[in-house]
């Protein structure tokens, strides 16, 4: 029996500090990759900010993002209104026969808020219980150590566009990003077509 394919979501979030929970997701973008022709297209990205509700706030996980706490509490996305247009966008790109992965750079931790705000919003995380982590990835295909294994070396290493200081850490940019690294190093598989 043959899995089935895998639609890739490359998805990115930035929040207001180190673990969910106590600290906020603010931020969530993505962007999906196709396969099925052989060769990536990218989906238009996803950009959703979200009101905080947490108790803490880390001052250097809002320096990183450079999000506006009050400006969200006024215009942010209620949380789960926010999860829902996620799930949407996400099926809306899941073509019959094919289940969504989620994708990160570091997937684990932008997969930690993301499932987390899923399962405290008792709504079913449409990626599931797994994610696909890039870092790793490269690790296998390029044969790095994972330490070597960031933006800056890849953008390198696969002929990246170069990444444009003032849009890093914004969460729809940096899933582009990621889309990006995504597809270069699937590209060096015997095929992606099957996947």
């Amino acid at each position: 029996m043959s899995a089935p394919r895998a639609t890739w979501f490359c998805i990115d979030i930035e929040c207001s500090g180190p673990v969910p929970g106590l600290y906020d997701m603010l931020s969530i973008g993505g962007v999906a990759v196709d396969l099925s022709s052989g060769e990536p297209v990218l989906s238009e990205p996803f950009y959703v900010e979200i009101r905080p509700q947490a108790p803490r706030v880390d001052p250097g996980a809002l320096a990183v993002c450079g999000l506006d706490m009050d400006r969200l509490r006024v215009e942010g996305t209620p949380l789960p209104d926010a999860l829902d247009r996620l799930t949407a966008w996400a099926r809306s790109l899941t073509p019959a026969g094919s289940k969504p992965v989620f994708v990160g750079h570091n997937a684990p931790f932008d997969w930690m808020f993301v499932n987390w705000s899923y399962v405290a919003c008792e709504r079913d995380n449409p990626f599931g219980y797994k994610a696909l982590d890039t870092k790793a990835l490269a690790m296998g295909v390029l044969g790095v150590h994972w330490f070597d294994a960031n933006k800056e070396l890849l953008e390198e290493v696969l002929s990246l566009p170069p990444q444009d200081p003032e849009r890093v850490h914004r969460a729809d940019y940096d899933a582009w990003y990621q889309a990006h690294i995504l597809a270069e190093l699937l590209k060096r598989r015997p095929s992606c077509a099957d996947l």
